[in-house]
């Protein structure tokens, strides 16, 4: 096909340019509570501009070069086409924003046609030259939609819990924050939270019920991950192949008949028995995770322990244990997230409002008894901790999931 690069250059820049106005404007609407209607035709005729100008542009020296001239382009003929409304909007109303839309809106198109078009021609490409473009656009059409999936749902409900009931009931499209009525207001709903719903108590419930199933799950995975990955016994291989079996049966399948057991035994409505149910569906997972690590230590030091005198304890210990911090620490935030985040077992379990878990409590104010804005603030609370503890400890996660998982 003579023309393929051509072809390539203008889709992709037509992609980039609809694909782009529309978050730009969705964002800003969002932002601003102005109904903004993107232009994408003329955004994806601003985009094909761009992409020719950074093909024609070329050369890895000059790709900064290219993209401000790509960008002064797109500006003029989007301002063109829209009569000066890109998002069509008076620019006298949130100009500000209006602004720093569209900004992005140019930087964002012009990072991405030179990104995906590097090396493209508008001439004859080869078929390996054409599929490197297509796969650019893909990966970054699905960096984009994975990024809007995770921040609008956490951004809808951050501005929701900011906002009062007032001008939720007024507009509920409007996530717009009005800073002009102080700090104080806006986090009126996290306040009242902690003095009329008791939210404090459920925090302190769900801290200690993970910090506790932690604890169990190490207390039992750690000799048991070790047993497998380093004695020998009869069915070793098959425990260790069918660890993970339990995962077979869906959770929906065992709370009924755990719910029925622990009734008879006293254990509904009390935390001894979410303390039962946790580490038994995260014990697994760690002894499976754990296991690998333990093999890729080496024997040869757990020997010399031996030698030395130190009990198969004292080896667990003074030498597997230090070594496998990082495993530790991987393991005890996944196990973590399990607990806190778990809300099936919770519910079915607690119906005392003084031993609610997080996630139980946040369900309680899903009612129309509670205003909207505090059912989002109890959301942030929950999602918050968690998230910045994973964020905190990522890279031991990613260690620890990987560790075992290459011999040689």
């Amino acid at each position: 096909m003579p023309y393929s690069g051509t072809l390539i250059t203008v889709l992709t820049g037509a992609i980039w340019g609809a694909v782009s106005m529309i978050v730009c404007g969705v964002t800003l609407t969002l932002v601003t509570g102005e109904i903004a209607i993107p232009q994408v035709g003329a955004a994806a005729l601003a985009g094909i501009a761009s992409a020719l100008v950074v093909v024609l542009g070329g050369g890895l020296g000059r790709i900064v070069r290219s993209m401000l001239i790509s960008a002064a382009v797109m500006f003029v003929v989007l301002m063109a086409i829209t009569f000066a409304a890109p998002f069509s909007l008076p620019l006298e109303r949130a100009s500000l924003f209006q602004a720093v839309a569209l900004l992005a809106f140019l930087g964002s198109v012009s990072f991405a046609n030179a990104a995906c078009l590097k090396g493209t021609t508008l001439g004859a490409m080869t078929r390996y030259d054409r599929e490197v473009v297509y796969i650019r656009v893909f990966k970054g059409l699905g960096f984009v939609l994975f990024t809007i999936m995770v921040a609008l749902p956490f951004y809808v409900m951050v501005m929701t819990s900011l906002k009062s009931q007032q001008s939720l009931l007024g507009n509920p499209l409007d996530l717009s924050i009005d800073l002009s009525q102080g700090i104080a207001p806006l986090f009126r709903s996290y306040v009242e939270l902690f003095t009329k719903y008791n939210f404090g108590t459920y925090l302190t419930v769900s801290a200690v019920v993970s910090v506790a199933t932690v604890l169990l799950t190490l207390l039992f995975s750690v000799p048991g991950a070790y047993a497998v990955s380093r004695l020998r016994f009869p069915g070793r291989s098959m425990l260790s192949r069918s660890i993970l079996l339990i995962y077979m049966v869906p959770a929906i399948v065992l709370v009924i008949p755990l719910y029925a057991v622990f009734s008879q035994l006293g254990l509904r409505n009390s935390l001894i028995g979410l303390l039962i149910v946790y580490p038994a569906t995260t014990i697994p997972v760690a002894l499976y995770m754990l296991q690998g690590y333990f093999r890729g230590l080496p024997a040869e030091l757990e020997e010399a322990g031996l030698m030395d005198g130190l009990t198969r304890m004292g080896v667990i210990l003074k030498i597997t244990l230090p070594l496998s911090l990082p495993a530790l620490a991987s393991v005890s935030l996944y196990v973590f997230m399990i607990a806190w985040n778990e809300f099936l077992f919770a519910f079915m379990f607690l119906d005392d409002p003084d031993i609610f878990t997080l996630s139980r409590g946040v369900v309680a104010l899903n009612s129309s008894e509670v205003p909207r804005q505090h059912l989002m603030a109890g959301a942030v609370i929950a999602t918050v901790p968690v998230l910045a503890i994973f964020l905190w400890f990522e890279r031991f996660l990613v260690q620890g999931l990987t560790a075992g998982s290459v011999k040689g």
